[in-house]
């Protein structure tokens, strides 16, 4: 794609904060970044609203989320005094679900599951990115081996736009340090052996020696687990949603 190579060189050698700004003036009005309030969505979330970037900023309200992401929201939005966008499922769509099937059908099958994903996250995840030409993520290399083949920036065929991970290069470790740098509220689940924080009933703590992802979707097979927000043209991974 001839528009990302060129932008790849536009940005070469820039800082974070500069590639930023250069993609708000570029694409103005048509610029978002989703946070589902992990460790590194904290960062960005700070790189953009402590530097006044006007970058428009939203989360899934996916309906079942831990108490711990709520407080860790609200503390967000009483520390910056900025908004964050909420998106939340089609209700005829989400009663519809749970009328015919209960509360908790995503755990009898992936089919189930994934009609739950798609209602709660990925449909409204449409509506989020309709009419942008640039989504910013927190995506790190390090969190899965499906990453180690991506970019810091990448074409996402499924919602027609570019994506961009400013901290893709970062380790934990980094993470971690620029949170206690800056003094930034993070969830506390991420003390408890949560590396990636999603849904409440479709997350559980990580064992030492597990995969950073096994917290997730737990009693699924390791090959199934994906929910199609971070849909490439080349692989389907999940996110820290």
């Amino acid at each position: 794609m001839e528009e990302l190579e060129n932008l790849k060189q536009e940005l070469a050698g820039l800082s974070i904060v500069d590639k930023l700004w250069f993609l708000t003036k570029k694409y103005e009005g048509r610029i978002v970044f989703s946070t589902s309030f992990g460790w590194e969505d904290q960062v960005v979330t700070d790189i953009i609203f402590a530097n006044k970037i006007p970058i428009k900023v939203f989360t899934l309200e996916t309906g079942r989320l831990f108490p711990e992401t709520y407080y860790v929201w609200n503390r967000t939005l009483e520390v910056y005094q900025q908004t964050i966008h909420a998106y939340y499922p089609q209700a005829d769509l989400l009663q519809a679900m749970v009328n015919a099937k209960g509360p908790n059908s995503f755990y009898e099958s992936v089919e189930n599951r994934k009609e739950c994903c798609h209602i709660r996250k990925i449909e409204p995840l449409k509506r989020a990115l309709y009419g942008n030409e640039i989504w910013v993520t927190g995506i790190r290399a390090e969190q899965s081996p499906n990453r180690e083949d991506m970019h810091d920036l990448e074409y996402d065929a499924s919602n027609q736009l570019i994506k961009f991970h400013p901290i893709f290069e970062w380790t934990l470790e980094e993470v971690k340090q620029y949170i206690k740098d800056n003094n930034i509220v993070y969830n506390t689940l991420h003390d408890k052996g949560f590396p990636s924080i999603g849904c409440a009933p479709c997350t559980r703590a990580v064992q030492p020696g597990e995969d950073f992802r096994a917290g997730r979707w737990w009693w699924e097979d390791q090959s199934k687990k994906e929910c199609g927000l971070h849909n490439t043209a080349e692989e389907i991974v999940a996110s820290k949603e």
